[in-house]
C-alpha cells in the first residue's frame, strides 16, 4: 500500500443482505467487510450466497491500484451494479470468489 493508504478485510459478523427492488439478490453470514482509506466500508460477499443467475456480465472493467481489474455485472434496470476482483491483487487475496454490491442491508 502507498504511504497514507490502507486496506483491511475481516470476517463481518453481521447478516448481510442485498435486496434490488423487493428481490433478493444476495444473503450471507459469510461476507467479508473491506475497508479502505477514503471508502466506504464494502461487503464482499461468497459467490455461493448470491443469486448469480440473475446478474449478466457486463463488458465493464475497472483497474485499482490496490486490488486490480475488476469485473462488473448487471441487471435489466441496474447496470454494474455488482463486481468482483476475479484476480484480486496478493495483499486483498481474501475477497477472491466474493462479489460487492453497491447497497447492502445489515443487521
Amino acid at each position: 500500500m502507498t504511504k497514507g493508504h490502507s486496506i483491511t478485510i475481516e470476517q463481518s459478523a453481521e447478516h448481510v443482505r442485498v435486496v434490488h427492488r423487493e428481490q433478493v439478490l444476495a444473503e450471507s453470514t459469510r461476507a467479508l467487510v473491506l475497508r479502505e482509506t477514503g471508502c466506504p466500508a464494502r461487503y464482499y460477499i461468497p459467490e455461493g450466497d448470491v443469486h448469480t443467475e440473475l446478474l449478466t456480465a457486463s463488458e465493464t472493467h475497472t483497474y485499482c491500484p490496490f486490488k486490480g481489474t475488476a469485473s462488473y455485472w448487471s441487471l435489466p434496470d441496474a447496470p454494474d451494479l455488482v463486481w468482483a476482483y476475479p484476480d484480486p491483487k496478493p495483499e486483498v487475496a481474501e475477497i477472491k470468489g466474493h462479489l460487492c454490491f453497491y447497497e447492502a442491508e445489515v443487521n
